[in-house]
């Protein structure tokens, strides 16, 4: 989700579009209800891109009774795709929806300001609404009391498993299960995976574990605090327990949190998952047991704070050189 919008807002920018409000998919497996709102704060995200796209919080008046142009754009296009073939339509229709947009933007070859831009989006525009960040931030506390922690992003959940096709480790009626679930949603291309020949390719995650052997492999004591990030893990505790003999000193956001603090949330998934996310992004060791796009957002997002926060240090020590805030603000714009 992160990732689209910064596409988005990066080809608003080169066309020199004015950009609606996102609006998220309710319609995924996960059937969360939540809007742009609810998840990312609004106000912070216009003011924030002021300065690079013009962005509403809904359709101007002079166009509500313009049918859009509904459409998904290409996977992985240049930015001259945009410049081509969708500046046209959007001068001949004056607007256009893109139903899809998750990987619609080429991730490697766009010139250095659009990829500055996609990086500016993702770890400065997008902020999350102050109650999930107070959430987040008293999760991060309750974890630090007892000295530093691992996050395990363990992507071992449902439609992880069926969209992928991996079914090593499971049994002939969960295999049979997630093969049903696949077929389920259309827009799923993929429908016959042979599932060992993906996992020989390296692009199986890890099972339960199989992530203990490298937990341990690594050298992690068995004591070691480890945050689980994720959504519920097919096969329940039963595919947990060789972890949690292996390391006794696991907890998920249910353990740290009330019931009362976590009603909110609970039937909002995305929402549940930006906690898991603010946790990832502090902690002293995040471990993915996949690399999707969660794992590389939140590796880009240390990378990002951890940049900044050196460029701070070294402004103290060195002379002849603007403020911190000038350097700062000139690497991420």
């Amino acid at each position: 989700m992160r990732a689209a919008i910064c596409d988005m807002v990066t080809v608003a920018r080169y066309l020199n579009l004015t950009m609606v409000i996102p609006e998220l998919d309710k319609q995924s497996f996960w059937a969360d209800p939540s809007d742009f709102g609810d998840i990312f704060d609004v106000n912070h995200f216009i003011d924030s891109l002021r300065y690079e796209v013009k962005i509403v919080k809904e359709l101007p008046q002079k166009f509500i009774e313009k049918v859009p142009l509904s459409m998904q754009p290409i996977s992985w296009s240049s930015e001259k795709y945009y410049l081509r073939q969708i500046l046209p339509l959007v001068r001949k229709h004056k607007v256009v929806r893109f139903s899809k947009t998750d990987s619609r933007l080429a991730n490697n070859g766009l010139p250095l300001k659009l990829q500055k831009l996609r990086c500016y989006v993702n770890y400065n525009a997008l902020r999350f609404t102050p109650s999930i960040e107070a959430l987040g931030n008293k999760m991060i506390s309750i974890l630090r009391r007892t000295g530093s922690f691992i996050v395990l992003h363990l992507r071992y959940e449902m439609d992880m498993l069926a969209f992928s096709g991996c079914t090593h480790g499971c049994s002939d009626e969960e295999t049979e299960e997630l093969t049903r679930m696949r077929n389920a949603y259309p827009w799923w291309k993929e429908k016959e995976i042979d599932s060992e020949k993906k996992r020989l390719e390296g692009l199986c995650p890890l099972t339960p574990r199989e992530t203990t052997l490298v937990l341990k492999a690594l050298g992690f004591p068995r004591d070691t605090r480890i945050y689980i990030a994720s959504g519920e893990i097919y096969g329940g505790e039963k595919r947990l327990a060789v972890l949690k003999t292996e390391f006794p000193n696991v907890v998920r956001k249910e353990m740290l949190l009330s019931d009362d603090e976590l009603r909110p949330f609970q039937k909002h998934s995305t929402q549940m998952a930006t906690l898991d996310y603010l946790v990832s992004v502090a902690s002293d060791v995040f471990i993915p047991s996949n690399d999707g796009n969660m794992a590389k957002v939140v590796e880009g997002h240390r990378r990002s704070e951890y940049t900044v926060s050196f460029l701070a240090f070294n402004c103290l020590f060195l002379p002849d050189v603007p403020s911190s805030s000038s350097i700062i603000a000139t690497w991420l714009i």
